[in-house]
């Protein structure tokens, strides 16, 4: 048997041990002065003005609602296919939560569909406060269209960046917020980087930031000059809103920062195997992601659509004969409102046709800068010998 080979994995070094067990011998493994630069390191490396540092990024989209002040008959849209906390963070404000279909080639929001669908809701008085475009698999999303859209009709924009650190648009490293108000990265360990947990949220606007900052951390302040009332000594603190324990530790922050230094060389690994990938499946009765012309991907998922008229197995038994050779493949994702709860919500099958049709196509293949050439072929002529 070979031995099995994950669709994603963490590349752990001895700097990044050493960095943590640095911190784990200071005073603070908790509230201390990595977070704070691990912080600065990702705006400086995102080129925004402010990063804010929480436990995930499901935890960072939460109060990136909640700083454009989402709220209960408030609605957002976004991609069905995410991972569902692209989606709950607008449930978590009470919000109302739609989706928008996906582009066939690239597997982002379409264009086409959110510009029609932005026009009936117009007309219907159903404006999103907030749309959530997600960077699916590190694949930047068309953001000057929907920045130019969302200046026609009124929304904000929050990136869903978890996949896409060391991605870029054009001249724009995403998460510089050019065309949003506010990015979000996530570090969970199958990703580009890791904190371990961990994500972060960038923004250029000091208001968003603080409010940010003041969110993840109960909504308590202990700025002298922002206090309701005066100080009743050293100790003083006010909690000004309902905010969370959303924290990251300086524990995560020390693997996050040493992680950093990386980014680049980890980006240009996963692009190196992403077009082995597609040398490879030329022939194939594949369909792969096609990135815009101006796009640089992150590469956090090589997704192929297997197209099963053309292949001599079914999508699941591909699936199957893959995962059988120890293989890892995975499917990212169900589209988002066919899962109970959302359905629960009203939604059902046959609301966004394009993303039913990739969720019946697609598999994840393992793509992550330690896999070698040797499990990169065997993942190969294993997915060959299936197909035809």
């Amino acid at each position: 048997m070979h031995d099995y080979i994950p669709y994603g994995c963490q590349d752990i070094n001895q700097k990044d041990i050493d960095e943590v067990v640095s911190v784990l011998k200071s005073e603070f493994i908790t509230q201390g002065p990595i977070t704070p630069q691990f912080e600065k390191a990702v705006a400086s490396y995102s080129k925004s003005k402010f990063a804010v540092a929480t436990n995930s990024a499901t935890s960072a989209l939460h109060i990136a609602c909640l700083a454009l002040e989402l709220k209960a008959g408030d609605i957002v849209w976004t991609s069905p296919i995410s991972f569902a906390a692209s989606a709950n963070c607008a449930r978590y404000c009470g919000a109302e939560i739609d989706f928008v279909d996906i582009d066939s080639d690239t597997f982002n929001i379409s264009i086409e569909a959110l510009t029609n669908k932005l026009r009936e809701a117009e007309s219907r008085g159903k404006l999103p406060k907030i749309v959530i475009p997600v960077h699916f698999g590190g694949s930047p999303c068309a953001m000057k269209e929907i920045y130019i859209l969302s200046k026609k009709y009124g929304f904000n924009i929050i990136e869903d960046a978890s996949h896409a650190i060391g991605a870029k648009l054009d001249s724009h490293m995403v998460g510089d917020c050019h065309y949003s108000d506010i990015t979000v990265f996530s570090f969970h360990p199958v990703k580009i980087i890791t904190s371990g947990e961990g994500g972060v949220a960038c923004t250029n606007k000091s208001e968003l930031a603080s409010s940010m900052l003041r969110l993840r951390t109960h909504g308590i302040i202990k700025s002298e000059k922002d206090f309701c009332e005066k100080s009743h000594g050293p100790w003083y603190y006010e909690q000004i809103d309902l905010g969370f324990n959303y924290r990251l530790t300086d524990i995560h922050s020390a693997l996050g920062l040493s992680q950093l230094s990386r980014v680049d060389s980890f980006v240009k690994k996963r692009n190196e195997l992403a077009k082995i990938y597609d040398v490879a499946f030329d022939n194939l009765p594949i369909q792969r992601q096609i990135l815009q012309s101006s796009c640089y991907s992150s590469y956090h998922l090589y997704v192929i659509r297997v197209k099963v008229k053309e292949s001599k197995k079914s999508h699941i038994e591909i699936f199957k004969g893959l995962r059988d050779a120890n293989i890892g493949v995975n499917i990212h994702y169900i589209p988002i409102y066919l899962h109970p709860y959302y359905q629960k919500l009203g939604f059902e099958l046959g609301y966004c046709p394009e993303a039913e049709n990739y969720y019946s196509e697609a598999i994840s293949l393992p793509i992550f800068p330690k896999l070698s050439k040797k499990n990169q072929n065997f993942v190969i002529n294993n997915l060959e010998k299936l197909i035809l």
